[in-house]
């Protein structure tokens, strides 16, 4: 299987024969400035202490402070953060905000953990990576297995150390201690505005059908808002098998099946299939909404959509793209379709920032202005270069970032 960062690198590569930006630039921008390794004891519950490997990579600054999350995953890797914080680097450039580009990890799964546990390696994680972050120096947020209350976990952490508060340093978390409203949909939501984008500029309606591999908090939220806008979502897939009706499937009824049953399997009235097969279904769009690498030299000639819409991060290698592009399938990358959660973490340092907060109607109102624009721009970069929506995405980050880095000095 491909390793995300050889991806990640020669992605940047590949858009370095295209625009050709300062030769010194670039090589800077083929590795991250800081990667830590942390080690972190947590006492468990049955009275051992384990030693968990944790990393915190920090890519690129030169437009603002580091930002992106932490995934608690057993698959986490050295390579794998890495390759993650150089994508943040330009999804926070190609959405036009002023942040870089970050992420962590943790190796461990945590559906293994207790309340107890879970909460000890969050705070010990934070206490490990505190020199290195701040609300103008590194900004974490959820991601893979974390959510608000994670966040909030390490929060009252980072904030106990220096005594005092700093409600800023983290995004994502509870409403009650400064998150903001919309975060916990607001990478689905800017994919829905992408996607509605993209399907338009390729004259699809809403009469298209949709697939959809993950069924976690993007996916599921996105396959709501889908069914709600009218468009048909004849398949979803969670990690052990995809559920499959031609004439559509009930949203609420299989997330309510999945909620009370844990499975997708017992779906009554869906054809059940391997999970694997939601990539290969007859769709106009495919979402892939779960781990990196699934779309890969292997399976690619199978897929049958004209769209494909990354809310996953990496989930197309560069082999599987070169076959997709020479089927004449459009992909719009994830460092522009999943880039509403980032959008809205930045939303919510600004309403940290003035202590102010905004109502979620206006926070969706400037979410839909920030990814209408986005795409609009890449998409002016796709037809400037003559190249794919992933190429266009980073030719404008890219130009972006090396432009920030010549003003600071750093060509």
């Amino acid at each position: 299987m491909n390793n995300p960062l050889e991806s990640a690198r020669q992605q940047l590569v590949n858009i370095q024969a295209i625009l050709q930006i300062n030769p010194n630039i670039f090589e800077r921008l083929l590795y991250p400035d800081r990667m830590i390794e942390v080690a972190i004891p947590v006492k468990m519950d049955d009275g051992t202490t384990k030693i968990f490997t944790g990393y915190r990579s920090q890519h690129n600054n030169a437009r603002g402070p580091y930002k992106g999350g932490i995934r608690f995953h057993p698959g986490v890797t050295r390579e794998e953060v890495m390759a993650l914080s150089m994508w943040m680097t330009w999804k926070t450039a190609v959405v036009d905000i002023p942040l870089g580009g970050g992420k962590g990890g943790v190796v461990v799964d945590a559906k293994g953990l207790s309340d107890q546990e879970l909460e000890a390696l969050s705070r010990g994680y934070m206490r490990a990576i505190y020199p290195l972050v701040g609300k103008n120096r590194d900004v974490p947020a959820p991601d893979v297995s974390t959510d608000a209350r994670t966040m909030g976990w390490m929060l009252d952490e980072y904030e106990m150390l220096p005594g005092e508060c700093s409600p800023g340093v983290i995004t994502g978390k509870p409403l009650s201690i400064g998150g903001s409203l919309g975060r916990d949909y607001a990478t689905a939501q800017g994919a829905f505005y992408v996607l509605e984008r993209a399907a338009a500029k390729l004259h699809l309606g809403k009469e298209s059908t949709i697939a959809i591999q993950g069924f976690g908090n993007g996916g599921c939220h996105l396959a709501h808002m889908l069914e709600k806008s009218g468009y048909r979502v004849v398949a979803i897939a969670d990690s052990k098998s995809t559920v499959y009706r031609s004439a559509g499937l009930d949203v609420k009824e299989v997330d309510e099946h999945k909620r009370v049953t844990g499975t997708l399997k017992t779906c009554i009235g869906c054809e059940k299939l391997p999970s694997e097969a939601v990539l290969s279904l007859p769709a106009d769009i495919l979402v892939p909404a779960a781990l990196e690498n699934a779309i890969h030299r292997e399976n690619a000639e199978a897929v049958q959509a004209k769209i494909i819409v990354e809310i996953a991060n990496g989930p197309t290698t560069p082999e599987a793209e070169e076959i997709l592009l020479g089927k004449g399938v459009t992909v719009v990358p994830d460092i522009l379709a999943n880039a509403g959660g980032v959008v809205v973490s930045y939303f919510e340092q600004v309403q940290n920032a003035i202590n102010y907060f905004w109502t979620e109607t206006d926070i969706n109102v400037k979410l839909k202005e920030k990814m209408e624009t986005a795409i609009d721009a890449v998409w002016n970069e796709k037809e400037r270069y003559n190249t794919s929506v992933r190429m266009g995405a980073y030719a404008l980050a890219v130009k972006r970032v090396a432009q920030a880095m010549q003003d600071r000095g750093r060509g």
